[in-house]
């Protein structure tokens, strides 16, 4: 006990002592072997996002960076900021198109490296969006699921338009019971809303939800919202370290579907 007091007060400084709680340092206990206990069940429902997670961006990628100079860093550049102005757009409590929302970024992107992109362009610069194909275990992991009666429901921020032309484009629309978007909630995801709504929208309850994505952002607020997660970490995809760790986190949709077969 002299020892651990020895090491507080070294590692604190004593004047921030009488402000922590008196059980600080049992929280952090608590809250670590929670981590370590969480316990997997099975899902009624299993939500999967669409783009990066399903389907290949690569050839998105391809017709951006070409129309962007052939810049690569740009390409990404425009999808981050894609990604930040829905969220700009969700916490002014407003709502566009994710596709107008990206051809509009694009321009942003564009004009801000001395190119000029007009909105016509830009749409078609991201058309490709919805010829896209799985990647190439995708088919295999949702028929594995499907065959063990386990309800399929994919969920993204495209339009109800835009996903209903990729899944069938890419040959996998069979596969799902239903397919939800964020179009008809007004709000994108991770806003913890949109993942409580779509629970309610199957009439189930929160913990009995799984989201499988390849997108930290998305894991980290489908956990914060009480579902749990399936993380495909596809390459250049990282988990955010300052959210709950997933129930399940392996490299292709395959391995989550043998991983979700094993729960009892």
């Amino acid at each position: 006990m002299n020892s651990r007091r020895t090491f507080i007060k070294k590692s604190i400084p004593l004047a921030l002592l009488p402000v922590l709680p008196t059980n600080y340092f049992g929280a952090i206990q608590e809250h670590m072997n929670t981590e370590k206990e969480k316990v997997i069940t099975k899902p009624k429902v299993i939500f999967f996002d669409v783009n990066e997670t399903l389907l290949d961006l690569e050839p998105l990628k391809a017709s951006v960076v070409k129309k962007l100079g052939g810049k690569e860093e740009l390409g990404t550049l425009w999808f981050t900021t894609m990604l930040q102005y829905s969220l700009v757009t969700t916490v002014s409590n407003q709502y566009f198109d994710f596709g107008k929302i990206g051809a509009a970024t694009l321009m942003m992107v564009a004009k801000s490296n001395g190119l000029s992109i007009d909105e016509d362009e830009a749409k078609i610069t991201i058309k490709p969006i919805l010829s896209l194909k799985p990647h190439p275990e995708v088919a295999e992991g949702l028929k594995i699921l499907k065959q063990k009666g386990f309800k399929l429901v994919s969920f993204t921020n495209s339009s109800n338009n835009a996903v209903g032309q990729q899944l069938k484009n890419a040959e996998i629309d069979s596969f799902f019971d239903e397919s939800i978007s964020v179009e008809d909630y007004g709000k994108f995801k991770p806003d913890q809303g949109v993942y409580h709504w779509a629970a309610r929208k199957l009439q189930i309850q929160n913990k009995d939800c799984m989201l499988v994505a390849a997108h930290g952002w998305d894991i980290a607020g489908a956990l914060w919202a009480g579902w749990q997660g399936a993380f495909i970490s596809r390459p250049g995809q990282q988990l955010f370290p300052l959210a709950p760790k997933p129930e399940i986190n392996e490299p292709n949709l395959l391995n989550i579907a043998r991983r979700i077969l094993e729960i009892k």
